[in-house]
């Protein structure tokens, strides 16, 4: 039975990949990937150029792609059914290939990778190994030339889609903070901002590392759509030697 191995891309510059990650990649014949329907995908377009003439490829679509809150029981259900038909999909696989199956990952695959969601299901059923990456705050954080913690600071990383209340009171109570899944909820985010009084430290990253990167402070930043691949930063200001 054939190994289903996910590699860790790091946060999107390809040179920022591990060493492990970029020879698996070039010796796969079989890779897997998550995109939205009608799109090449994030992590297929990070390792163009690396895959074989003769890879097969097997795009997993989602069946939705809106964020929307995790209590609605709608969402949930295509999802974990969508996982579910995946992970089933991988293992028929593993069972008939004389070759491992590799399965790419933006980022880090257990740090809010969606591979988590087919790990949990894969376990027990097929072997399994997971490649580290670079996360990509790390690479956003980087692109701004300031050091994000300091000493004994202590680091938050929030999610947009959480309530504004709930968002001040965490950026109110942390040194340093990242907040991912900005996109829509970018107002929300700086209200909260404003209410914990942390916008003037307030940084904006798209596509951290990547050709297209784009970085600024937060009140320079002029409103408009909002790349998926966007954080926002606060750095910490600890102690310094």
């Amino acid at each position: 039975m054939a190994k289903v191995i996910c590699v860790g891309l790091g946060p999107g510059d390809p040179e920022l990949m591990s060493v492990k990650s970029d020879r698996l990649i070039r010796n796969a014949d079989k890779v897997a990937y998550f995109r939205k329907a009608g799109r090449k995908g994030q992590a297929r377009q990070i390792v163009s150029g690396m895959l074989a003439d003769n890879v097969l490829e097997l795009p997993m679509e989602y069946p939705v792609t809106t964020e929307i809150p995790v209590a609605d029981p709608r969402y949930n259900e295509m999802l974990s059914a969508f996982y579910e038909e995946q992970a089933c999909r991988l293992i028929d696989l593993a069972e008939t290939s004389a070759t491992d199956i590799i399965v790419l990952c933006e980022g880090d695959p257990f740090f809010y990778g969606s591979f988590m969601h087919l790990y949990i299901r894969l376990q027990g059923r097929v072997d399994m190994e997971i490649i580290p990456g670079i996360t990509g705050m790390s690479g956003c954080w980087t692109a701004t030339g300031v050091p994000m913690t300091w000493g004994d600071d202590i680091l938050t990383v929030l999610m947009g889609t959480l309530p504004e209340e709930t968002l001040t009171e965490k950026m109110q109570d942390t040194d340093a903070f990242v907040v991912m899944k900005t996109g829509r909820n970018l107002p929300k985010i700086k209200m909260a901002l404003d209410k914990a009084g942390r916008m003037p430290d307030a940084w904006i990253v798209s596509h951290g590392t990547m050709a297209q990167q784009k970085v600024q402070r937060l009140v320079d930043f002029t409103e408009g759509s909002i790349p998926y691949f966007t954080i926002i930063l606060v750095h910490g200001q600890g102690r310094r030697p």
